[in-house]
């Protein structure tokens, strides 16, 4: 699929997916790195989608998913948090930008979810600005809890699936273009051993969760 083909939310998902597929296989491209394409996206940039990922080393998005330079919009912080700041920059890469297509990305052993876990089951309390990441994902880890889980796998989904909720219920720019067909939301939980992306949730597209990129 050439990038001139991506117009639609179900396109720029399958885009997605074929480049995190060649990643898996070892057989990166790396399309859109070289000099043409700097010189192509210097005057203006249309990404086919917005990331929003965890801040995590390891997560580095033009790899895993195999694109380049003006593939992707990535927005990210530790845990995949939610602040006006992430709202209002995932709202310009829908409404300015033009892109068709949402990812909230988390990983499994996820040092936020992880530190969250520890800090409700031992009553403890994270020091300076690493309390607000603690107190923001402190909802998905009580709704895991809640629901019986005890694998890192479900606390992982359910925190993702808490950031997509999220997204739609505070943007109300996000949600009308969901609803207009013309923007996804999808949440993929990356798995760091073998780098696979598994879809845990869809909103604008009729996916079956758990599907492998």
């Amino acid at each position: 699929m050439t990038d001139a083909l991506i117009v639609t939310p179900r396109n720029a998902f399958e885009t997605l997916l074929a480049g995190n597929q060649r990643f898996v296989a070892g057989a990166s491209e790396h399309p859109n790195q070289d000099a043409a394409r700097r010189t192509e996206t210097a005057p203006a940039q249309s990404p086919f989608a917005v990331l929003f990922g965890c801040s995590d080393s390891r997560l580095a998005a033009e790899i895993i998913f195999d694109r380049g330079l003006g593939d992707l919009f990535v927005v990210r912080t530790a845990g995949h948090v939610l602040g006006p700041e992430v709202l209002g920059s995932i709202e310009y890469g829908v409404s300015v930008l033009g892109s068709p297509l949402v990812v909230v990305l988390g990983h499994d052993a996820c040092g936020a979810v992880a530190a969250t876990r520890a800090a409700i089951a031992d009553g403890t309390t994270a020091g300076g600005y690493v309390r607000d990441v603690v107190e923001k994902v402190t909802p998905s880890v009580l709704a895991a809890r809640a629901a019986g889980h005890t694998e890192d796998a479900d606390y992982i989904a359910e925190h993702i699936r808490h950031t997509v909720d999220l997204l739609l219920d505070r943007s109300r720019a996000l949600a009308e273009a969901v609803q207009a067909g013309r923007v996804a939301v999808v949440g993929l939980s990356y798995r760091l051993a073998d780098g696979t992306a598994h879809l845990v949730t869809a909103r604008g597209l009729d996916l079956p969760t758990g599907s492998v990129a």
